[in-house]
């Protein structure tokens, strides 16, 4: 069983054998040169009754960011279109609001949705804030094969984000989820005034999982002007690395995604996140409120360093 002082060891080697260590890992459990594209969808933006003080969809903030309502689907059917274009294997579905319960309007009509595209090829992903049991089995219904839920940062420092919801509703979704038979998304945000031991912390709760999340979503702040978060300071890129390299140690099997922030790492820094053990980033020049690199860039990159996407990753098994 990991502890706290073991995972603050390893996180505290020399870089290099860090990066060593988890190098090897990473090759013994997924192919040297497979990276898992998906596509983030927006399909209900802004008015969020949350605090979080990272986000712009926040209510509570003035961010500029444009409300609107639940997507129509023939756009959806649209995202799903340019998706598969651009070789993402996985649709990922994201809507701004507290979460959901069995029986609320704005369930059944995501689950609409979802059940327009369900057979179009493409794994389907949900983000929707907290879930209760009833909730979660609706979705997997409609055909939700993963639901999304970062933990975001460590127990200890979660208040100091947000006080509407506790760091233990986000773990008690996560284990809805599971239960409905979901596989898990679920990772953090590097950036918020976190210190190390807090995103080790956020690392253990992900490892007592059972089973530990199929994807670990690695997010940089991206600090939006109105929210209380706005003036933080960036993260090291090494920062990044060492976190990413620990995260590939303790969960071998787990695919690692470059997220959010993701546009302001240089090529080279992204590449030793690839060393490290990431294999799985979102496409696309727009996240959910933030610019993602574009896809020739992307493109380019890939290119550079010799990735393609194997017949797994177009199936997206881990």
């Amino acid at each position: 069983m990991e502890t706290l002082e073991s995972l603050r060891t390893l996180y505290c080697q020399p870089f290099l054998s860090l990066l060593t260590q988890a190098r090897g890992v990473h090759v013994a459990n997924h192919p040297d040169d497979e990276i898992q594209r998906c596509q983030l969808v927006n399909i209900k933006g802004g008015g969020c009754s949350e605090n979080c003080g990272y986000c712009a969809q926040s209510a509570r903030y003035a961010t500029g960011l444009n409300v609107h309502k639940l997507l129509e689907p023939v756009a959806l059917r649209q995202a799903v279109e340019e998706a598969r274009a651009h070789g993402a294997t996985r649709l990922c579905l994201g809507a701004a609001w507290r979460g959901l319960k069995e029986g609320d309007k704005q369930l059944e009509a995501v689950c609409r949705l979802v059940e327009a595209i369900r057979e179009e090829g493409l794994e389907i992903c949900v983000t929707l804030g907290l879930l209760d049991p009833g909730a979660a089995r609706r979705l997997r219904e409609a055909g939700v094969m993963i639901y999304n839920h970062n933990l975001n940062t460590g127990p200890k420092f979660y208040e100091r984000i947000t006080t509407t919801h506790t760091f233990a509703d986000r773990v008690k979704t996560l284990r809805a989820a599971q239960e409905a038979g979901l596989r898990l998304c679920s990772g953090g945000i590097l950036g918020l005034g976190e210190s190390v031991e807090d995103r080790l912390e956020m690392l253990l709760t992900l490892c007592k999982l059972d089973p530990a999340p199929e994807s670990v979503p690695l997010n940089l702040l991206v600090p939006i002007p109105g929210t209380p978060l706005a003036s933080q300071t960036p993260v090291d890129p090494f920062d990044l690395v060492r976190l990413i390299s620990v995260t590939r140690i303790l969960l071998p099997y787990s695919r690692i995604r470059l997220a959010a922030g993701r546009r302001s790492l240089s090529p080279e820094a992204q590449a030793l996140c690839f060393l490290a053990g990431a294999n799985s980033l979102f496409i696309g020049e727009h996240l959910l409120t933030t610019p993602n690199a574009s896809f020739h860039v992307d493109q380019s990159l890939f290119s550079t360093l010799g990735i393609e996407v194997s017949s797994s990753a177009a199936r997206g098994n881990v």
